[in-house]
């Protein structure tokens, strides 16, 4: 039913199973950073300073990651990424002082971007020509799941233990994550793709040309960096505020928007094979962005909880069909900077995203904000019209007529 099938390497599985592993700690993490910063006294100011620390790991490392990733190899750099990982949340709980707390937020986001780099890198290089965007949605599905569960797990273990000692079993996941990926990975040299660069591209081809080549790819994955760093932060408190929705039931709202990407990632990833990549991006985006309208007109909680569903089943799931997109673009042995470049851009969101939105919100209202989200969304549907062109499918379809008509 899943079309596995269509995988015929092993080591994409075992990529699935280290993401999964891992995606159990961010879970974790996640849930638990804020509760934890709250409850020894610092300021929700100082907790959006600090998230911001995180970010610009993120920003600054994703892309010399890429280069470092052609002089390693991604399996040595996604095992070395997990255990920096599973250093910078075991050590969390136990600093106390913000400059402390800094630096190890930033570490956190090197590695989690180190982590993001090379695992996609190997997964698009691996992954057969004709299904990429099926292979990239089942690894968002299994990072999703591992979201998922993290914070139920995270919920067991502070019942029975010190919160400290869930930010533990996250660190004891990602380093299980590390020992599975040193153990049962298979070195990269044994990449069955890997004899689809051409000499002239493994030279090395500029950054400013790849990212020419990738730049749908790119304004996708900002904007949803954006959108998702800002509603995860100003979209309960707009519920409440302007909804009268209680704070206990805005809690559930994540996990429609994670539902939606759980369940439609597969489907809409085959589809996007099958059709073209940036078109099916492009009626996501559309399908999106009537969602984020809908946040300021209706009123009825179920009705809200559809909505975030919908958006969670549309924004959510261009994420993996925007990495097909570039792989399909890109040489595969560009897959390394190609992806580091992709990074940046979903970086950047996550950086400018939250302290512009709050600025508006604070100005101006929620309804603002979430106007801003929408145009950035209907900005992302103009630039994929105008570079249409950029879907490699859609040049193989344009190119038939030409050909009859000559």
């Amino acid at each position: 039913m899943l079309g596995l099938e269509k995988i015929r390497d092993p080591n994409v599985f075992r990529l699935y199973a280290a993401t999964l592993l891992v995606g159990l700690a961010y879970g974790i993490s996640l849930s638990l950073t804020a509760i934890h910063l709250d409850a020894h006294g610092f300021g929700k100011e100082a907790i959006g300073n600090l998230a911001a620390w995180f970010a610009g790991g993120l920003v600054l490392i994703s892309l010399p990651i890429g280069a470092l990733i052609r002089r390693l190899s991604g399996k040595r750099v996604l095992t070395g990424a997990l255990i920096g990982y599973a250093g910078a949340v075991a050590l969390f709980p136990w600093v106390s002082s913000y400059g402390g707390l800094a630096a190890v937020r930033f570490v956190d986001g090197a590695c989690s971007v180190a982590v993001w780099v090379s695992c996609e890198t190997l997964l698009l290089s691996r992954a057969e020509p004709d299904h990429k965007a099926f292979t990239m949605s089942l690894y968002t599905v299994t990072l999703a799941l591992g979201y998922i569960l993290g914070p139920i797990l995270a919920r067991l273990v502070v019942i029975a233990a010190p919160l400290t000692a869930a930010f533990g079993v996250a660190a004891a996941f990602a380093l299980l994550a590390a020992s599975y990926v040193a153990l049962r990975l298979e070195p990269d040299s044994n990449n069955p793709n890997k004899g689809h660069a051409t000499s002239d591209t493994a030279g090395g081809e500029s950054a400013w040309s790849i990212l020419w080549k990738i730049k749908a790819s790119c304004f996708a994955t900002f904007s949803y960096g954006y959108f998702q760093a800002t509603v995860v932060l100003f979209l309960p408190i707009y519920l409440m505020e302007s909804k009268g929705i209680l704070r206990e039931r805005t809690i559930l709202i994540p996990a429609f928007f994670a539902a939606g990407m759980l369940l439609f990632s597969n489907p809409v990833g085959r589809f996007g094979d099958r059709v073209g990549h940036l078109s099916v991006m492009r009626g996501l985006a559309a399908i999106g962005t009537s969602m984020i309208l809908g946040f300021v007109f209706l009123d009825a909680y179920p009705l809200m909880c559809a909505a975030v569903f919908i958006a969670g089943a549309s924004l959510a799931t261009i994420s993996p069909i925007s990495l097909a997109l570039q792989g399909a673009q890109c040489e595969a042995s560009e897959y390394s900077r190609a992806t580091a470049i992709y990074n940046t851009f979903y970086a950047a969101g996550i950086l400018l995203g939250p302290p512009i939105a709050g600025r508006l919100f604070a100005r101006s209202g929620g309804q603002l904000m979430l106007y801003h989200l929408a145009a950035l969304w209907m900005a992302f549907i103009a630039f994929s019209i105008l570079f249409a062109r950029d879907d490699p499918r859609a040049r193989r379809s344009l190119a038939v007529p030409e050909k009859e008509r000559a």
